[in-house]
């Protein structure tokens, strides 16, 4: 056992590694990258040969730890709020198939959209589908959390959502750990058909989860995640799960807190400790991080008529993350801090890197447009997202990962031609291909172009799984070869960029215009810098 200073990230990674993880499985996406990236660079996991490779999406990440699961190993998926949209096909189904090994599908949510599209709360994929669910108030509960995660999912044979947020994912502090765990051993499930969801099967599963509820919550109501903690003042009974729990706190360093407090880290709710709380409070007031899911849930509860308040009655914002101010205000206490930022702290829009090859892609893009007028780029999730900002203003839209091609087509299906989609060589083969085949199907008049920058940008540098493939792939699914055009995103190279920008254009089908230049950032990176000279695509 020893003390490490860990952000809430690497506590899971470090955690899960001690509760005998053999493979994690995840596509980069802030605030969960972390997670991936510490077990990669963990002499631990490299000693006891844990998978760690970058999966090229979510879904086939969560697939992927589902098959291990299957073997009778310990397996963890790790993604983003928005990730999970795309893995939630087997996530769902996995709660139905149920688990060999432990399974740990980690979520990491993003209130205030740091580096998102939107706010949703993952709390809700893990009751839609019916499986437990922890929520660290800090940095050892989310190590204690991931290391006893594949013990809650081994007694009851589904997989656990552990879902944390920005603040937590980001943050440091000290965490105590653990006795280290010895791997699984290969072992098959007892019922061979046990992952077979034929309809037969399915319904069979359905039921035995359905069954499985009551224990669910009894683990709740049992586990040490879940505090009650009485008080005197019974005029207000205050709910927190997860961090909002600190935040609460943080208000009472210096003073007595007399109101009873439901400290919330495991799902589904514990029913009898939240009744204990609505029949003895007048009021209850719920802090959530995140959506007013626990708040929906008491007004379904309860039939006393107790006050509930929360995000949906404004005691608290709907939108955005919780803060010590914001849980203050609820209690009616004076703030800590005004919230203002001083004058000499000016914020500073995000840019594309001096030197990226973006920048030289989009340039010849909007000049080879000019002819034809604007709102006709369809982008996607990148550091070329950055392309919708002043100077260059030359993206349309941005609406999830692989929604640019998709897009582009319907746009043209509707008569906006030409029409462009720009999308990343790693969101390429994330979700890119698939609407690449649709409009080679159909030979619709579309200009695609993916910047190829040899690597995941916007995340870090992870790698890509479409290094040296790009043209293959396009020429794999039916792009003809005459209409897959390669140049060096430069300056010195700009007349002939928009020659073959203007050309592809002006076709009628479906063509593909590759800009290739490596990410300025990854320069430094050798083992890159070798397979880029091995592939030949310098």
């Amino acid at each position: 056992m020893q003390k490490l200073l860990l952000l809430g990230d690497e506590a899971i990674a470090q955690g899960a590694l001690d509760g005998g993880l053999s493979g994690i499985y995840a596509y980069p996406g802030t605030p969960s990258t972390e997670i991936t990236e510490y077990v990669q660079g963990s002499k631990q996991a490299q000693e006891k040969n844990v998978h760690s490779d970058w999966s090229a999406n979510e879904k086939t990440a969560m697939e992927s730890a589902l098959g291990m699961s299957y073997a009778g190993k310990r397996a963890m998926v790790c993604m983003k709020h928005v990730g999970l949209n795309v893995a939630a096909d087997a996530f769902v189904n996995s709660s139905i198939t149920g688990t060999n090994g432990g399974l740990i599908v980690v979520s990491a949510d993003d209130p205030s959209m740091h580096s998102s599209q939107n706010e949703q709360d993952s709390r809700f994929y893990g009751k839609f589908a019916m499986i437990p669910i922890l929520e660290p108030v800090d940095q050892q509960e989310a190590y204690e959390m991931a290391y006893h995660g594949f013990e809650l999912s081994e007694k009851f044979k589904l997989p656990v959502l552990l879902r944390v947020t920005t603040r937590l994912a980001h943050s440091r502090a000290g965490v105590d750990t653990m006795d280290k765990k010895a791997e699984n051993e290969v072992s098959l499930p007892s019922d061979l058909r046990q992952f077979v969801l034929l309809p037969a099967i399915a319904r069979r599963n359905y039921k035995a989860l359905l069954n499985a509820q009551t224990s669910l919550e009894t683990a709740s109501e049992e586990s040490k995640f879940n505090k009650y903690i009485d008080g005197s003042d019974k005029s207000l009974g205050i709910i927190a799960p997860g961090i909002a729990y600190n935040y609460l706190m943080e208000n009472f360093q210096d003073k007595e807190l007399n109101h009873p407090v439901l400290k919330i880290g495991q799902y589904p709710l514990p029913r009898k400790q939240v009744m204990k709380m609505v029949e003895e409070c007048d009021r209850i007031l719920v802090l959530e991080e995140g959506a007013p899911i626990i708040e929906e849930m008491l007004k379904g509860y309860q039939e006393s008529g107790t006050p509930i308040s929360g995000r949906l009655d404004g005691s608290l914002p709907r939108d955005g993350e919780l803060n010590p101010n914001l849980v203050a205000k609820a209690l009616g206490l004076e703030t800590i801090l005004d919230g203002e930022i001083p004058e000499l702290v000016k914020n500073r829009p995000p840019s594309m890197c001096v030197g990226c090859g973006h920048i030289d892609a989009y340039l010849s893009l909007n000049e080879a447009l000019k002819e034809y007028g604007e709102g006709r780029v369809f982008a996607d999730i990148g550091c070329y997202t950055l392309g919708a900002l002043p100077p260059y203003n030359a993206i349309n839209s941005c609406v999830d990962m692989g929604a640019s091609i998709t897009m582009a087509k319907g746009a043209a299906d509707a008569g906006l031609v030409p029409s462009v989609a720009v999308i990343g060589d790693s969101t390429f083969t994330h979700s890119g291909i698939t609407g690449l085949i649709d409009c080679v199907s159909e030979n619709t008049p579309v200009t695609i172009v993916i910047s190829d920058n040899f690597t995941t940008g916007m995340t870090g540098g992870q790698d890509s799984k479409a290094l040296g493939k790009i043209e293959d792939i396009c020429k794999g699914v039916g792009v003809d070869p005459e209409h897959i055009r390669v140049f060096r995103p430069t300056k010195k190279n700009m007349d002939e960029m928009v020659q073959i920008m203007k050309e592809e254009l002006a076709y009628k089908g479906v063509s593909v215009i590759i800009p290739r230049r490596q990410c300025v950032q990854t320069m430094k990176n050798k083992k890159l810098a070798e397979q880029i000279t091995k592939l030949n695509l310098k």
